[in-house]
């Protein structure tokens, strides 16, 4: 039985929309990675100035304190993981390392 022209037709139809939702998968996926690549890139930065920072470490303490799950405020208060904030007391001037 030979293909009809509408068959060939929407044979090719359903392999373009899958090679579309592919290249959609493909470019969702790579700004997620973005996405998250610049969450970790910004908490680095705020974690490393609230070292220095007695106003920076103020801010990451309400950020911290205002987390609304669970899990995500126990990251911070697992006392085998160094403090993202310093003692106060420990404020250094900004700019120093």
């Amino acid at each position: 039985m030979a293909e009809t022209e509408l068959e060939r037709a929407e044979k090719r139809f359903a392999q373009a929309k899958a090679r579309l939702q592919a290249v959609r998968n493909r470019e969702a996926t790579k700004q997620r990675k973005l996405d998250t690549r610049r969450k970790v890139i910004l908490g680095g930065a705020l974690m490393d100035l609230a070292e220095r920072d007695a106003s920076a470490a103020a801010m990451m303490e309400r950020l911290i304190r205002n987390l609304s799950r669970d899990q995500d405020r126990k990251a911070f208060a697992d006392p085998d993981t160094p403090s993202p904030v310093p003692a106060s007391g420990s404020e250094q001037p900004n700019g120093d390392r």
